[in-house]
């Protein structure tokens, strides 16, 4: 393929995984990006994520193949009208935002309809900023196109076939069903958690009870309590509509599941749990999702010391990164004495492995 030119605007996280992919898969292509922080830019102009490091949104941007808005959703409204100037009948412009039907509507207000395509890359972490963004980020991992009504059809094939050379999974939505999907299975957990999270807080007992106990499922499933509290704030304000009806619906299904046990409704509540158990299993593990996954793995060990480190010590020796490691005290719903936690599924795989031919018993969630 020919050389081409790539802006970003937002060098983060995603933006800065996507420059990187870049890249390593299009080492000819020119970088160039704007962020108002500095101290990004001096990183990424630093380790050669990219070529030329914008003060601002200016001519640097003309002629380029594809430029990405990647600040947070809020803004990258503003940065779209900034780059009317810069229009040319080749250009795409895309985003990463979570939340897509302001951006659209935007595009449309401002003509932009034949040169914007939304996009989020189904990727993430708990960490953010450039300093934690890596190649990889993205691979295997579900990419959302949204195309504009009016985009030529050539573009979308183009960007298509784009995201995937990055090795992503591209799939094809409009905007709207995009957010009602994104509303239930991204938005409304991390709401869930959050909200949870709190109720725990405001009916603990005087002794933090229900905070030290807390451990295993409550933990798993409250993980994503964590993330940016900002970035969340964001994305309810742009998602509003379609987060508070699925909101109601939820609170409707939790109301249902009072009334069975109100109504000792036993046969209901078996098949409420079983239905719930079978979906959530058929789901597929292959590719990265909305929510990030975490790898880790259960070990038996024996109250000694030195367990852990003898772990720790054929773990390293093998070149395998532990993220977290830590004893479960609470083992209602967990197997295991020693919860390890790694970075990415072939650390984790590797690890399952290794443990086992030293005589390990390991349980794989």
């Amino acid at each position: 393929m020919n050389s081409k030119k790539i802006g970003f605007i937002g060098l983060g996280l995603i933006g800065g995984s996507i420059a990187k992919a870049i890249r390593r898969y299009y080492p000819d292509y020119e970088i160039i990006a704007f962020d108002q922080n500095k101290e990004t830019l001096a990183l990424a102009t630093r380790e050669s994520v990219i070529h030329v490091a914008c003060t601002s949104i200016d001519d640097n941007f003309k002629r380029c193949s594809y430029i990405f808005l990647c600040a947070p959703t809020g803004f990258n409204t503003t940065y779209l009208r900034k780059l009317v100037p810069y229009l040319h009948r080749e250009l795409i412009i895309t985003d990463v935002g979570s939340v897509k039907t302001p951006i659209h509507e935007e595009a449309v207000r401002l003509g932009l309809e034949e040169y914007f395509i939304g996009g989020h890359p189904m990727a993430g972490s708990e960490k953010s900023g450039l300093s934690n963004s890596r190649p990889l980020l993205i691979e295997n991992a579900y990419f959302i196109l949204t195309p504009s009504p009016g985009i030529p059809k050539e573009k979308v094939d183009a960007y298509t076939v784009f995201t995937e050379s990055l090795h992503a999974i591209p799939l094809v939505l409009d905007y709207q069903t995009h957010d009602q999907v994104t509303g239930t299975i991204s938005h409304l957990p991390h709401i869930i958690a959050a909200s949870l999270v709190n109720f725990v807080r405001d009916t603990d007992t005087a002794d933090e009870l229900m905070k030290h106990l807390a451990a295993g499922g409550f933990k798993d499933i409250t993980r994503i309590a964590s993330s940016s509290p900002a970035m969340w704030q964001h994305i309810c304000a742009q998602n509003k509509s379609n987060i508070s009806r699925i909101l109601g619906d939820y609170i409707r299904a939790l109301s249902h599941a009072k009334e069975l046990i109100d109504q000792g409704q036993e046969r209901k509540i078996y098949d409420m749990f079983d239905h719930a158990g079978n979906y959530r299993d058929s789901m597929p593990d292959s590719s990265a999702g909305l929510i990030k996954k975490s790898f880790c793995i259960y070990c038996d060990i024996m109250d000694e010391s030195g367990a852990i480190a003898t772990i720790a010590t054929i773990l390293a020796s093998n070149a395998i990164n532990m993220k977290n490691v830590g004893i479960v005290h609470n083992r209602e719903f967990e197997e295991g004495v020693l919860r390890i936690e790694f970075y990415d599924e072939a650390s984790c795989s590797k690890a399952v492995s290794l443990l086992k031919k030293h005589r390990y018993i390991i349980y794989e969630r």
